[in-house]
């Protein structure tokens, strides 16, 4: 998968079409992505001590890693990642301007 986790992503399908967010996590055998502060769920949570009130909790869900592109920090654009090897290192790199990422 070419997204990891603290990349800056932007959804390009879905509900949250054009938003951007944070990667939490990665579910790597599924090939889904966890953003942080989208495709946002209201969850019931049942009271847990006598006296206290139930709630609502808004979590997120996983979304396909496809339906998002990595942000390339020096050119600001969703673009695609690109793979150079530089001896036994393999980097990710912005096909737009070059640059690691």
């Amino acid at each position: 998968m070419k997204i990891r986790k603290n990349d800056k992503v932007k959804i390009i399908a879905g509900k949250d079409k054009g938003k951007t967010g944070k990667v939490i996590k990665i579910l790597s055998q599924s090939g889904r992505i966890l953003v942080e502060g989208l495709n946002l769920y209201k969850k019931h949570v049942r009271p847990k001590k006598q006296g206290e009130k139930g709630e609502t909790v808004l979590t997120p869900r996983s979304i396909q890693a496809s339906n998002a592109m990595i942000i390339c920090s020096s050119c600001a654009r969703a673009v695609k990642v690109g793979h150079s090897i530089e001896g036994d290192i393999k980097t990710r790199i912005c096909k737009k301007c070059g640059v690691k990422i």
